[in-house]
């Protein structure tokens, strides 16, 4: 622990005394984590207001490790235990309403007696959640570039899986209906590196990704990347293996309710790409 704690000095960083500087260390791309802490790192990035609000051991069991391992993610930023780093959290979400009102959602709905209305009620909540991150942390340059990006290109290149699936198709459909000429990679049959086998650099990929980052939207973007296709991406944490690909990035976190995750920020956040996209292009025509 030692030994990790003069590691992390050698970087010239100071205990994060706020949730932003924090997030600033953990978002510097320096500090390289193994496997267990690095799934934490990702948890507290995601969902600070779980991690002020709950006991060592309910965000261990969220996160899906041992509370050893929360101790120990505290002690390598020079605390003490979790319950003193805990209150980097517990400072950042106190002003938050958006978490608070998920929160007193979820509260109602467990008292709800109809459990068809409890689980609507908590994802309805959930969905707010998200959507109220976007209108207090939304990163309107990394947007306006991205719309740059995809106005510009010749094809646009959808990708997704898994859980951001429903996502890219929906964009993509968007898209098609506006007289956006794009690709959704949709890896019927396994050909999704032949769907993007002719993609070059006047092309533009808009990929999205969540957590656990296990889908194949990570190579394909990789292969893009090598053919100089210009690249922006919607996920959910600095340390998605999108972000080191990527010409700009959005964050788009996702709350959840009962182990069901919340699209809506997703969705709203695309739907408002496709317009900035269809925009500057009919702008652009209108100069020609």
């Amino acid at each position: 622990m030692k030994k990790q704690g003069r590691s992390l000095a050698a970087l010239g960083y100071t205990k994060p005394q706020t949730y932003e500087e924090l997030r600033a260390v953990l978002s510097s791309g320096t500090v390289h984590f193994p496997k267990r802490l690095r799934q934490v790192a990702i948890f507290l990035w995601q969902h600070p207001s779980d991690v002020a609000l709950g006991t060592i051991a309910q965000v261990a069991e969220q996160a899906g490790v041992q509370p050893s391992t929360l101790v120990r993610f505290a002690q390598i930023f020079g605390y003490a235990g979790f319950s003193d780093f805990q209150g980097l959290f517990k400072d950042h979400v106190k002003g938050s309403w958006p978490e608070g009102r998920a929160r007193d959602g979820q509260d109602r709905a467990a008292t709800e007696p109809n459990a068809d209305l409890h689980f609507l009620n908590g994802m309805v909540g959930a969905s707010q959640a998200s959507l109220g991150r976007i209108d207090n942390s939304f990163d309107i340059a990394s947007f306006e570039r991205m719309v740059d990006l995809l106005a510009a290109a010749d094809l646009i290149y959808v990708i997704g899986s898994k859980r951001a699936f429903p996502v890219t198709t929906y964009l993509s459909l968007t898209l098609s209906q506006q007289g956006v000429r794009n690709v959704l990679v949709d890896n019927v049959g396994s050909t999704a590196l032949d769907q993007i086998s002719c993609i070059g650099k006047r092309d533009a990929v808009l990929a999205v990704s969540f957590s656990p980052y296990n889908s194949i939207t990570p190579d394909l973007v990789a292969v893009a990347y090598e053919r100089k296709a210009r690249i922006v991406a919607i996920t959910d944490s600095t340390f998605s293996p999108l972000v080191k690909f990527s010409d700009t990035w959005l964050e788009v976190v996702e709350s959840d309710f009962a182990g069901f995750r919340s699209l809506a920020a997703s969705l709203a956040v695309g739907m408002a790409l496709v317009h900035g996209v269809v925009a500057r292009r009919t702008a652009a025509d209108g100069h020609d």
